[in-house]
């Protein structure tokens, strides 16, 4: 009898795709929420680390141009039309509020810093808010994946357990199929949940970093323009 039992068990397909056509309804559903969630994290995480990259490539390159003695005005004039990075786009957030400052007679009116500033402030908003996007996604699903496969785990397992009773069948050959289906949905909720808290922290320490960078770079420029407002 046992040996007709592994001879039965052994004739049965385990394949990922096999236990996902032999799953019910609902466990699909859940697998196939997995599976997309876990394409859509990766998409976010490579788009985001090219972002970054490019971000922190853009920021050098505007830093050397920034301090190699430039005018500043003849800096805002080749950039102002299509500034690149967050940087550039800081520095012009901040220089055109110090051209709009001006009077005609030389002067300037009253209020000029703290409105510069704050459209530096403003900028550096639209910065975190680009370099921030999709990393709530990333942490949602790190926190539900688990718990969504857990829930087609359960699904599956209470099915498999109904298929024993109707078939009052206890053998390996019933219960082997059912409870590899179940346990296909928590493997991949773990699939999709690990890669997420994973590029989630990473991503959010360069995010901090960057933007780190750009108030940095802001304080610096605000200093500059404070002191020839005070001249």
């Amino acid at each position: 009898m046992e040996t007709e039992t592994l001879a039965m068990a052994s004739e049965i397909d385990f394949s990922m795709l096999a236990l996902f056509a032999r799953a019910t309804f609902a466990v699909k559903i859940v697998m196939l929420l997995l599976i997309a969630s876990s394409f859509w994290s990766w998409a976010i995480i490579i788009q985001k680390i090219i972002n970054y990259r490019a971000a922190r490539a853009q920021a050098d390159a505007f830093d050397q141009a920034f301090w190699s003695g430039e005018p500043l005005d003849e800096l805002y004039d080749q950039i102002e039309a299509n500034p690149q990075g967050g940087s550039q786009r800081i520095f012009a957030a901040g220089m055109t509020e110090w051209r709009r400052s001006h009077r005609q007679d030389g002067g300037f009116i009253a209020g000029a810093a703290p409105r510069i500033d704050r459209s530096m402030d403003v900028a550096i908003a639209k910065e975190t808010e680009f370099l921030n996007g999709g990393l709530s996604f990333l942490a949602t699903v790190g926190s539900t994946a688990p718990f969504v496969g857990l829930f087609g785990t359960v699904w599956g397992i209470m099915h498999a357990f109904e298929q024993i009773a109707l078939q009052q069948n206890t053998s390996l050959a019933v219960v082997a199929p059912g409870i590899a289906e179940a346990l296909l949905a928590t493997a991949l909720g773990l699939l999709a949940a690990i890669p997420a808290v994973v590029f989630y922290n990473k991503l959010s320490a360069d995010s901090d970093r960057i933007i780190g960078g750009y108030e940095a770079f802001a304080d610096e420029f605000s200093t500059i323009l404070s002191r020839q407002l005070d001249a």
